[in-house]
């Protein structure tokens, strides 16, 4: 099977990599056609693009214009550990051993504003670009129109490479509105975490973002190939919910207190 997350807001460039093995963004046309849009805007168009403080707004319009598609070791970070959130967290990328990775590289996609799809070890610069924002460009006026159909395309080539036909949405709704259901070429399960809260169980957002890093770590870990074998999953206390899940959509539940 083949699974997809979001990226993370925070980054981390300053912790050394465990890992010294990379690969190269497969999408890097696009992306630069992206960084030519947003090196003509000024930091207050970011601000207000993204809504984030000027501060912000002039770190990332300094990183548009310093970004150049030649990635080293010395100037970029494999995405895998250096995306630095909730989903990161559960994922513990820096705990994966060297086969580990290497099922996470064939198996693993995390999508992007920026990037489009990038593999765990794919070089990247740090970016601010979420799949969200109404960036007006050549194909429209936000990212969905921008990827398009290219992000499924990329999804479904990885697909026939491994030779499945199952995706496990791990991803945000922001991001995977990104991927053209209708045009993908596998069965899509997606995962819905719970925990027990004033006494129901409900999706607490923190919880559920690690959750589905611990979710993405057990099918590499354990090189899920299934639907029945994903539902085995139990880290953290988490347990498949038959009574609260459909076919597509698993739910697997955690009861913390009373």
């Amino acid at each position: 099977m083949l699974v997809v997350i979001s990226p993370a807001k925070n980054l981390d460039y300053d912790t050394q990599a465990p890992n010294t093995h990379y690969s190269q963004p497969e999408l890097l046309e696009y992306s630069q056609q992206l960084i030519d849009v947003c090196k003509q805007l000024s930091p207050a168009d970011i601000s207000s693009l993204m809504k984030i403080s000027d501060k912000l707004a002039g770190l990332n319009a300094a990183r548009f214009a310093q970004w150049h598609p030649n990635f080293t070791l010395d100037n970029a970070k494999q995405a895998i550990y250096a995306f630095n959130g909730d989903v990161y967290t559960g994922l513990n990328a820096t705990r994966l051993n060297h086969k580990d990775i290497e099922y996470a590289q064939t198996h693993l996609r995390i999508l992007s504003g920026l990037y489009g799809v990038l593999k765990p070890l794919d070089l990247m610069q740090a970016y601010r670009l979420e799949m969200g924002t109404k960036l007006e460009n050549e194909r429209g006026s936000n990212l969905y129109h921008f990827w398009g159909e290219i992000i499924t395309q990329k999804l479904n080539d990885q697909l026939s490479a491994i030779q499945s036909d199952i995706l496990v949405n791990l991803a945000s709704n922001e991001y995977f509105k990104a991927v053209k259901v209708k045009s993908l070429n596998a069965s899509l399960i997606t995962p819905t975490f719970k925990d027990w809260k004033n006494g129901q169980y409900k999706m607490i957002s923190f919880y559920a973002k690690k959750a589905r890093g611990l979710m993405a770590k057990y099918i590499i870990e354990n090189q899920v190939k299934t639907k029945a074998s994903l539902l085995n999953f139990d880290s953290a206390g988490y347990q498949y919910s038959d009574e609260f899940s459909t076919a597509d959509k698993p739910v697997f539940t955690r009861r913390l207190e009373d």
